[in-house]
């Protein structure tokens, strides 16, 4: 390599290190519940949730999951991660999408019992990361009230993370969350006519 160039490398290195090392002393909190939002119109929100389960399990937490909106159909995420029944509580409890059901009144009641069982799960003192998956869409289509949920979430426990799902979170909820990331799409396999497939999609 040329030196002058090498020269430079570490010289910018070593000054971005410690602009880095700067950031990292002026943060004062060791440990905080997050809460983490995954929204846009790209693929991967769920995805993401679901490989911070496996960090999580690698660390030996316990982690909760309860699915707003797709159905009871077998994931490849769920059959593996329901083999860590001792860490894993796991619960699919929509009925699937939206205009499959066609049925206002039945989708709010799903929606009702699937926020009564994440309830019971921000309670439980073991669980410490709790994947609200497609919660987004129950709150976009007022299947649940936004004020309940928000301050639920507020109030969770200052140690438990959790992550919510789904395109079109409501600004509320972005403005209450601690973390958030949009998955923007740029070019989907879907378009140029590729069913959904397994191991990729599901």
């Amino acid at each position: 390599m040329n030196d002058k160039v090498d020269v430079s490398h570490r010289v910018k290195m070593a000054n971005r290190k410690l602009r880095q090392d700067a950031k990292v002393l002026g943060k004062n909190i060791d440990k905080k519940g997050l809460l983490i939002v995954h929204t846009g119109a790209g693929k991967g929100k769920s995805t993401a949730a679901f490989g911070l389960i496996l960090r999580a399990l690698g660390h030996g937490m316990r982690v909760g999951v309860v699915q707003f909106i797709k159905g009871a159909w077998q994931t490849g995420e769920r059959v593996v991660l329901e083999r860590f029944e001792d860490l894993v509580s796991w619960h699919t409890m929509g009925e699937g999408f939206t205009w499959e059901t066609q049925d206002r009144a039945r989708d709010i009641e799903a929606a009702e019992k699937a926020w009564a069982k994440a309830c019971e799960l921000m309670a439980d003192p073991a669980i410490a990361l709790l994947v609200l998956d497609e919660l987004n869409i129950a709150l976009r289509y007022e299947y649940l009230k936004l004020e309940d949920v928000l301050l639920a979430l507020q109030n969770r426990r200052p140690d438990l993370h959790i992550v919510v799902t789904g395109r079109n979170a409501r600004p509320e909820l972005l403005a209450a969350a601690d973390l958030v990331t949009e998955m923007r799409l740029i070019k989907h396999h879907f378009d140029a006519g590729v069913k959904a497939q397994s191991g990729i999609e599901f």
